[in-house]
């Protein structure tokens, strides 16, 4: 009989160690089955432009660092001589209004980026 016990729980052990490795999904009875929408980052501003690209600026340093927050990364911006202009080697950022501009070299041009509302 303590065989066959101890046989039970290693079974046991060995498929609840497997069901913890498998890629099968299973289900959460507390979900809402929604996913959670980003959040904008803490002290940050989102800019939606046109395509519906996004980005996120934190102001720093008084206003002469502009903080750009990416999906996947950060960089630091500085403050040019032209004030509303921003940049780090081919990353430049100009905040003007519904027509801000953010371009990072060739690959990526964000255009007529509008500030959205804290709520």
């Amino acid at each position: 009989m303590a065989n066959k016990l101890n046989q039970f729980l290693v079974m046991t052990g060995l498929l609840l160690t497997l069901s913890s490795c498998s890629s099968i999904g299973i289900s959460n009875p507390f979900s809402s089955g929604t996913h959670e929408q980003l959040r904008v980052p803490q002290n940050a501003t989102a800019y939606v432009c046109d395509g519906n690209k996004q980005f996120y600026v934190r102001m720093l340093n008084n206003g002469k660092d502009a903080w750009l927050i990416y999906p996947d990364h950060e960089v630091n911006l500085t403050q040019t001589s032209d004030n509303n202009r921003f940049t780090s080697g081919a990353i430049s950022l100009v905040i003007n209004g519904d027509a801000t501009t953010l371009n990072d070299g060739e690959k990526i041009a964000y255009v007529a980026c509008k500030a959205q509302l804290k709520k």
